[in-house]
């Protein structure tokens, strides 16, 4: 087995260290079946503002744990029109939509300076058959996928601005909490423009639903810095109470 080559974010943490590992593997793991996998890990130099981790119809490799930052995905249409289809923070699993046809269906790029874990997917594949709850991690991660679009279609044919909205802030809150960081501080890193394509709005539709929350008292923003003041009043104007895209992407 290769010596891992440490995260330059943080160069003695492996998987077995790492702060997300009990979000990116499963729970079960063994400490020498983590070895095993910190072992096809490529951890790469960080990725800048405008950095791509793949673009859209590149040849499918590997999948990506984000350790810093985030990103977003997006694919272009024939017309040339863009549609952002998710944002990714620490803890999330990115690059599954290459598995079908191996090619990825979007690109994804990073939206600030970020960190990821690159994994092979055919080393993932030939670890998960020796380790029966790896391949069963894997599964659960196509599956949310799966479970995630779904939603995203309900709650842009059924919501409205501020139910989406709401909704898509509760979304960031329950992962930052779920990750042990403050669930009512956050920064997006993300444009108003790329959240109205996302939820299906206009950017000043964006604009004015932030600034009546704000005017509300129920947020507090600072250009891409967001205060949740009133979280259960926040979760109460969600459209599915909160639990919209918790996990795998906002």
């Amino acid at each position: 087995m290769k010596n891992p080559e440490r995260c330059v974010r943080a160069p003695n943490v492996s998987c077995g260290d790492c702060s997300l590992n009990s979000l990116c593997l499963p729970i079960a793991l063994e400490a020498e079946e983590i070895e095993r996998l910190d072992g096809i890990v490529e951890r790469g130099k960080p990725l800048h503002k405008g950095d791509f981790v793949y673009t859209q119809d590149q040849a499918f490799a590997s999948i990506f744990a984000v350790r810093s930052g985030s990103f977003k995905s997006y694919s272009m249409s024939d017309d040339g029109t863009e549609l952002v289809t998710g944002f990714y923070f620490p803890g999330d699993v990115l690059g599954m939509d290459g598995i079908g046809r191996n090619r990825h269906a979007s690109s994804a790029m990073a939206l600030e300076t970020s960190s990821i874990c690159e994994i092979p997917f055919d080393n993932l594949g030939q670890l998960s058959l020796q380790i029966p709850s790896l391949q069963q991690h894997c599964f659960q991660l196509i599956s949310h996928e799966i479970v995630e679009d779904r939603q995203l279609l309900a709650l842009i044919s059924k919501s409205n601005a501020e139910e989406r909205i709401a909704t898509f802030l509760m979304s960031i809150s329950n992962r930052k909490a779920r990750h042990r960081l403050s669930p009512t501080r956050f920064r997006l890193a993300m444009n108003r423009a790329d959240m109205g394509n996302y939820l299906g709005l206009t950017v000043e539709t964006v604009s004015r639903v932030l600034s009546k929350l704000q005017k509300s008292g129920v947020l507090s923003v600072d250009h891409k810095e967001i205060h949740i003041n009133e979280l259960e009043q926040l979760r109460a104007m969600s459209a599915l109470d909160g639990q919209f895209l918790e996990g795998a992407r906002a």
